[in-house]
C-alpha cells in the first residue's frame, strides 16, 4: 500500500510538473512573454491515478515499445475522456477542447495522442521504479 501512494504522489506531481510546463509552452505559442503555465487541482488526482496501471505496465514491460505507448495512450484518453464526463456534470472540468477541430465531445484531442503515448512510458518508468535501489 506504501508503494501504492508514493507512486501516486510521484505520477501526480510528475503530471502537474508536465502539464505546466506543456501550458507554459503553448502561452509562448500565443506570444504571452509571461510564459505562464497552469493546471487543477484536479488534475493532480488525475494524473496519480496512472499509479493504478502498474499490473498493465507490468504485464506489457516486454512488449515492443510502440504497443506499449498505444496501450498507454488508449488508457490516458479514457481517463481523461471518464474524468471529463465526471467533473463536467458537476460544472468543475477543468479543460474544454471545443477550440480544436480534433475533439471529441470536448473532452479529448486526437491530435494530442503523441503527447499521451510519450506520457504513458514515462509514467511507465516512475511507476515501475523501486525508489529504494539507487
Amino acid at each position: 500500500m506504501k508503494k501504492l501512494i508514493a507512486t501516486f504522489l510521484r505520477c501526480g506531481i510528475l503530471g502537474w510538473c508536465l502539464e505546466i510546463l506543456f501550458t507554459a509552452l503553448q502561452s509562448f505559442r500565443r506570444r504571452e512573454k509571461t510564459g505562464m503555465g497552469n493546471t487543477s487541482v484536479f488534475m493532480f488526482l488525475i494524473y496519480g491515478m496512472a499509479a493504478f496501471l502498474r499490473p498493465v505496465y507490468l504485464l506489457i514491460r516486454h512488449a515492443p515499445l510502440p504497443f506499449r505507448g498505444l496501450i498507454y495512450m488508449l488508457c490516458i484518453f479514457s481517463a481523461e475522456f471518464t474524468a471529463g464526463t465526471i467533473l463536467s456534470k458537476k460544472d468543475l472540468c477543468p479543460w474544454n477542447y471545443e477550440r480544436s477541430r480534433f475533439h471529441i465531445k470536448k473532452l479529448i484531442r486526437l491530435d494530442y495522442a503523441p503527447l499521451w503515448f510519450l506520457t504513458g512510458l514515462i509514467f511507465e518508468r516512475l511507476a515501475l521504479r523501486d525508489p529504494a535501489r539507487k
